[in-house]
């Protein structure tokens, strides 16, 4: 399988555990299909994680190290992979977010950026005391275009209802944004919930999260202060999925979200 665009092991820890894998395989004489009995998978996950397209599992990588005697090569690399902090991954997860053919959005802070008018983005930036915000701005909106190009993304939503009763900016910046977000929740592809006060103590309260499904693969971005993480190891984006319908489970249905957001459009009236 050909690597991806962009394969670049000599700067990327991840994209050289993918090359050294084919490489030990190739020096064993053996197939995609010999290394998945190996780690009890099938071939396209071992092709995909020797294209870069998917990490390899640390689960996965001591059963490598043990079948092939490797001591704790992969097992390693995999840590060191994981604990570094990879320069490339807001234009990893721009261009996941872009080719999303789903996503799932969980808010517990802000309107999610897909969804920001310019004037909230702004009133942010100045919040956050951003001095050059124009860039950042243009390169925000211009995200966007992802939810309207075609073939439509799937989107689901869900919004602390905090996010829409705490003012940022002026009330009319306010109001302004809330119609945004109402009139996307009316097209047929977002779908647009939110978690009442009432809900109380929810798993949801520990952070933001977004799971972006491309082709067979969800990668998850988890917002933290002053940046994020990529989440692709298997095992973490599972319970991910998990949080996600436990946050479902606590949110108002789609039209009673719905008439939430236009009383709270009203209220900044």
């Amino acid at each position: 399988m050909r690597a991806r665009t962009g394969f670049d092991p000599d700067n990327n820890l991840w994209d050289f555990i993918a090359a050294e894998l084919r490489r030990h395989r190739l020096e064993r004489d053996l197939s995609l299909a010999a290394v998945g009995d190996i780690i009890d998978r099938d071939r396209s996950l071992v092709a995909r994680v020797e294209s870069g397209d998917t990490k390899l599992q640390a689960a996965h990588a001591i059963k490598i190290d043990k079948a092939w005697d490797l001591g704790f090569f992969f097992r390693r690399l995999v840590n060191f992979a994981k604990a570094g902090h990879d320069v490339e991954w807001f234009k990893t997860h721009r261009d996941l977010e872009s080719r999303a053919s789903e996503l799932r959005i969980w808010a517990l802070g802000w309107v999610p950026g897909l969804f920001q008018t310019e004037g909230y983005i702004r009133a942010m930036f100045e919040a956050a005391g951003v001095e050059d915000a124009e860039e950042g701005i243009r390169s925000r909106l211009k995200r966007q275009e992802c939810l309207l190009r075609k073939p439509r993304p799937r989107v689901w939503v869900i919004l602390d209802q905090g996010v829409v009763e705490q003012p940022v900016g002026s009330d009319a910046i306010m109001r302004e944004q809330i119609a945004h977000l109402v009139e996307m929740a009316k097209l047929p592809h977002v779908t647009i919930r939110l978690v009442p006060r009432s809900a109380g103590a929810h798993v949801g309260r520990d952070g933001s999260f977004k799971i972006m499904t491309v082709g067979n693969s969800d990668t998850v971005f988890a917002a933290a202060h002053g940046g994020g993480r990529l989440v692709q190891d298997a095992s973490e984006i599972a319970s991910y999925r998990v949080w996600y319908d436990l946050i479902g489970d606590v949110a108002l249905p789609r039209n009673e979200s719905l008439n939430v957001l236009i009383k709270a459009m009203e209220r900044f009236s």
